[in-house]
């Protein structure tokens, strides 16, 4: 159902009614879309409580269903402010995950503490690439008020949050898909919209995703420029980093005991390989995410040849069966590589994996990362 659902906001227009599924969407629209607005106007309004934490909070999130690069945007972010000096904590909602806790600590900033199946894929991955504390928890004051109190966090850092307004942030950046950033301009679940486009003027910097090297002003640019002329708006891409094989130690263990010493996050190894070394090789590729044809494209970008692309669900929980079709494919296309995101990667580690490589990619604005991250830490008062 969620394909179907999600096929149909390839199609502009708030209503085909030629479509009756389409037009069954829009009339479920009108319904949230009013429920969203009045949740808005009532915290707009101070009629719905705000808690603050004690410590500056950056919040990082969209107003579309997924693909914005939220996870690449918050890990590019939390390496920033470590490397000047803070000791940033991410907090997730842990979409997926076991943790069953009020607060489920995923990374307390020095070990890797939970699976992917506990923490969530996503959060995982942020432990991992960053070795900043991760928690994760409904409940974000708490999870927030932990951070600060046990493992000493001086900076807060929201994951997938602008629409979570129950906790005050300091600073909102919000995600938008330069190629298409408010999908068909519908809401949930005739388009991708979370919220109503002028969600955006609670915006305090926004940040257009796989936006590209093209130093000229985009369309897209202009018309933010002149509805929301205070908040500036970066560039920012998504780079292929290099090729690491799952079989390797991809990512740093899970240490339930606090004592082992190992470091939390993954160190380059040498038969990690650059991502050219795709050029003309028969790949056979596969994904689990929110928007798999921007995998495909990084692929076709790197100059391979993806003679097999298999998609799964977002946030999939694979089976024995999913790695014998994905190996089956493999096989049947002659393939020199069998390739998944680093998002899929985390969640192999019980599973035979020689052979399979996980593509590893960076976030970075274009023009410099130093303008992006002071533009923050000006707002925080830094």
């Amino acid at each position: 159902m969620k394909r179907i659902v999600t096929k149909a906001w390839d199609f502009d227009g708030q209503s085909d009614f030629s479509n009756p599924f389409h037009s069954f969407l829009y009339t479920l629209s009108l319904a949230y879309g009013g429920a969203v607005r009045l949740r808005n106007v009532l915290y707009d309004g101070g009629l719905l409580g705000v808690k603050r934490l004690p410590r500056p909070v950056v919040s990082v999130g969209n107003i579309t269903a997924g693909g914005t690069g939220k996870t690449p945007m918050v890990i590019f972010l939390t390496k920033l402010l470590r490397e000047r000096g803070y000791r940033p904590a991410v907090l997730s909602r842990g979409y997926r995950g076991k943790g069953e806790g009020r607060v489920n600590v995923v990374s307390d900033g020095d070990h890797v503490t939970a699976s992917p199946a506990e923490a969530g894929d996503e959060p995982f991955l942020i432990a991992s690439s960053t070795g900043a504390a991760v928690l994760t928890g409904a409940d974000r004051f708490a999870t927030g008020s932990h951070a600060v109190e046990r493992l000493g966090a001086d900076i807060l850092v929201l994951d997938d949050a602008f629409q979570h307004r129950r906790l005050f942030r300091d600073v909102d950046i919000l995600l938008l898909d330069a190629d298409r950033p408010f999908g068909n301009r519908c809401l949930l679940p005739r388009g991708p919209l979370r919220e109503p486009v002028n969600g955006l003027r609670r915006a305090d910097m926004i940040v257009l995703t796989r936006s590209g090297e093209d130093s000229g002003e985009s369309p897209v640019e202009e018309e933010l420029q002149a509805k929301y002329p205070g908040i500036p708006v970066f560039r920012a891409v998504r780079q292929p980093k290099e090729i690491v094989p799952l079989s390797a130690g991809s990512f740093p263990p899970i240490q339930a005991d606090p004592l082992e010493s190992s470091p939390s996050s993954p160190q380059k190894r040498e038969h990690d390989s650059p991502p050219e070394s795709l050029q003309g090789r028969r790949v056979c590729a596969f994904a689990g995410i929110a928007n798999p044809d921007s995998f495909r494209k990084t692929l076709a970008s790197l100059g391979a040849e993806t003679v097999a692309f298999l998609t799964f669900p977002d946030h999939h929980r694979y089976r024995v069966e999913d790695i014998e079709a994905v190996r089956k494919a493999a096989e049947k296309g002659k393939c020199e590589i069998t390739l998944t995101t680093e998002k899929d990667g985390v969640k192999l580690r019980s599973f035979p994996t020689a052979g399979i490589h996980a593509l590893r990619v960076e976030m970075s604005v274009t023009g410099g990362a130093g303008e992006f991250v002071e533009a923050v830490l000006e707002k925080l008062g830094r």
